[in-house]
């Protein structure tokens, strides 16, 4: 008889791990939160430390033959600074190891650093350890980021109540748009050597691709303006498949409005011009690292006249579904294509 075999697309990243949180225990009173939010939550006294883990591998998250080794430092900070931010926590040190093949020289090592230790310097962080090995199959970089609130202060995917207005930041997309005209551009350059990329007029979609910024500057705003989100993630994944993470966490619906979503001019221009829909790239664009938060209605004046905050839709009760209004004012049901990345 042969056994079982499971294929891990059948339940996809988030089934995963939600099967294997199943079977682990938490045996200490100091954690507060393990697995299922942006970060970890350990109890510190006063406060609480925030901790978080991602990991990028050549040929799945980054492909060197359009990504810079500095901005692929860059990139591994941010992306972890991000997850940091999205608790609403000021990140403080992190980790960082790397596997490398031996194509990779020195100088090489010595650029990804260089993109490193600009994010340290860039997020107010310190580099404190790691390791390094060797990869037979090209270079992985792993970044663990430590971050610290008051306990007050921390912010999770499950507070998000019933008439909370949805808030994102910057404009949404543009990851997804930078990344469509890079794999172009590495096709055209593969059948004709000769040719020179065209990039002039896409930098600002390929920057959100390659080097892409954490919101920690909204995370400080909030602090001035004595905001507390009720729920926060970052768009790691794509907005609609954020959304469904928190309405989940919240056991909350929601409806969005498509005339309310932030697309830079240059993403809806460089959509269009590849064949794509931009509001399918705002909902299901990953990588974008934006902040998607909810706050309390008695906060909205305070945030109202913020040039980079947006505020997209509602909270609803979670018989109500989860729902996009489109410019026409008919109600769509949101789908999350999100991110497979099995």
């Amino acid at each position: 008889m042969s056994e079982k075999r499971t294929e891990i697309s059948a339940l996809g990243e988030f089934g995963l791990i939600d099967h294997l949180n199943e079977k682990i225990v938490i045996r200490h009173s100091s954690t507060l939160k393990g697995i299922g939010d942006d970060a970890a939550v350990i109890d510190s006294g006063e406060h609480v430390k925030v901790v978080t883990t991602d990991l990028l591998l050549e040929g799945v998250h980054f492909d060197l033959s359009y990504a810079p080794l500095t901005h692929v430092g860059f990139k591994a900070v941010a992306v972890n600074v991000s997850d940091v931010a999205a608790m609403n926590a000021i990140p403080k040190q992190i980790t960082v190891s790397i596997a490398l093949s031996n194509r990779f020289s020195v100088e090489a090592v010595d650029a990804l650093y260089a993109g490193i230790n600009a994010a340290a310097e860039h997020y107010s962080v310190d580099v404190i350890g790691g390791d390094t090995t060797a990869s037979r199959s090209g270079l992985v970089i792993s970044v663990t980021a430590i971050g610290e609130a008051k306990k007050e202060q921390i912010v999770y995917r499950s507070g998000a109540k019933v008439n909370d207005i949805i808030c994102v930041t910057g404009d949404l997309g543009g990851a997804l748009v930078g990344l469509q005209v890079l794999e172009r551009e590495k096709q055209v350059f593969l059948s004709n050597p000769d040719m020179k990329p065209e990039l002039e007029k896409y930098q600002i979609v390929t920057a959100r691709q390659l080097r892409p910024e954490a919101r920690m500057d909204i995370i400080h705003e909030l602090r001035e303006l004595e905001v507390i989100p009720t729920s926060m993630m970052d768009i790691s994944d794509g907005l609609a498949s954020e959304l469904f993470h928190i309405c989940k966490a919240s056991n909350v619906g929601v409806t969005i409005y498509e005339d309310k979503l932030p697309i830079d001019k240059q993403t809806f221009d460089t959509a269009v011009e590849l064949g794509l829909d931009p509001i399918t790239c705002v909902l299901n664009g990953g990588e974008d690292y934006e902040l998607l938060f909810t706050i309390d209605q008695k906060d909205f004046h305070k945030l109202e006249k913020h040039p980079d905050i947006h505020f997209i839709g509602h909270v609803s009760k979670e018989e109500d579904g989860k729902y996009l209004v489109t410019k026409s004012g008919t109600a769509a049901q949101l789908k999350a294509q999100g991110w497979k990345h099995f």
